[in-house]
């Protein structure tokens, strides 16, 4: 066996000392891991490595690719955006990127939203949205036709990742984040070449925003500086957009700009799944008393990053990001007025269902 062969031992090693990987030795790894060929104990081992070393944006991005080859191909339009958030805030707020997603598709935008049930809180995008009434276990054919109905879908990390059981075993045994978190707003099986994701750890951050401007993508990747993986309302954000295969930096402060006024997070906690529900559809009814207030400002909020990024689609390198948003904001505000969130969700669950029985 040459030395350059990678073995999970060569490669674990390497993690150690501190050393980053070529793309060819991630992907190996990742590819090792999808296959099944990996144990818990080679996957827990070099998960705690990259970790302490800190993955570099060649190393994600190898990583991510490997997971898409491996993820059921899905034919559903690239010029759209995706908004997701990693978790591990900790915060356990209420859906703020889901119900934002919807404020986005309701402006004639068109959204392809991957994600899964809860990891880090007790309700995730896809235990909220099937409370709500849309219907997440289709075919992928379904899932496909649902873009063109209505403007929007969900495509189910359990459907589409189907080879990530074979992780399970070794992140439930870890119990703490690691690059496994991050690889799921980067891992859209559909491949959109926007995105609107927000990444808890600081130094994570630029990294997913690299892996981002490598692919060329229009992407808004942020961080509150409260430590919430949202545009918040109760601090300014550290944003990085990517255009043109650049990443400017930015720090959107929305009491500055938009004269947002600050709010502490027990206004955005969230709670038990139906308790999240209600709380989307008092949002899209156009409740604001109360602690209403500061929730629908967070999810105009990230509803604005989705719209900014997607209108950023083939774009290249500009300034005036505030001035951007700015519109975009008023834009969704002016969108959720309007009631369109409400019919839109309304009609989202009825063609999942007619979907579902008549596939079944």
């Amino acid at each position: 066996m040459s030395e350059n062969t990678p073995t999970w031992s060569r490669i674990t090693a390497r993690l150690v000392r501190g050393e980053d990987l070529e793309p060819s030795a991630a992907a190996w790894a990742m590819d090792e891991v999808m296959t099944g060929a990996a144990s818990a104990v080679q996957l827990a081992g070099f998960l705690v490595a990259l970790q302490a070393k800190k993955v570099t944006s060649g190393e994600l991005e190898a990583l991510a690719d490997s997971m898409i080859a491996h993820a059921r191909p899905v034919d559903a339009p690239r010029h759209a955006v995706d908004i997701v958030g990693t978790g591990g805030d900790l915060a356990q707020t209420v859906n703020i990127s889901t119900m934002a997603s919807v404020v986005i598709a309701s402006t004639g935008r068109t959204v392809v939203k991957h994600g899964n049930r809860s990891s880090t809180s007790k309700s995730g995008s896809a235990d909220v949205l099937e409370a709500l009434g849309v219907r997440l276990d289709l075919p992928v054919e379904a899932s496909e036709e649902l873009v063109a109905q209505i403007g929007m879908t969900f495509l189910f990390a359990q459907v589409f990742h189907p080879s990530m059981k074979y992780a399970a075993e070794a992140r439930r045994g870890l119990g703490i984040p690691t690059v496994m978190n991050v690889l799921g707003p980067i891992t859209n099986p559909a491949r959109p070449r926007a995105s609107a994701v927000g990444v808890a750890d600081p130094v994570i951050a630029p990294t997913v925003a690299g892996v981002f401007a490598s692919r060329d993508a229009s992407a808004l990747v942020f961080r509150g500086q409260d430590g919430l993986d949202e545009l918040t309302v109760s601090a300014p954000s550290d944003v990085w957009e990517v255009r043109g295969g650049q990443v400017r930096e930015h720090v959107l402060d929305p009491a500055a700009l938009l004269g947002i006024p600050r709010s502490g997070h027990d206004a955005l906690r969230g709670g038990t799944v139906e308790e999240n529900a209600h709380v989307a559809r008092e949002l899209y009814a156009g409740e604001r008393v109360g602690r209403m207030g500061p929730i629908r400002d967070a999810v105009l909020l990230n509803a604005a990053a989705g719209v900014v990024a997607f209108d950023g689609i083939g774009a290249p390198a500009a300034d005036g990001l505030e001035e951007r948003f700015t519109a975009a904001f008023e834009e969704v505000g002016t969108a959720l007025d309007s009631g369109r969130p409400a019919a839109l969700i309304e009609r989202w669950a009825a063609a999942s269902q007619e979907a579902y029985f008549r596939g079944s």
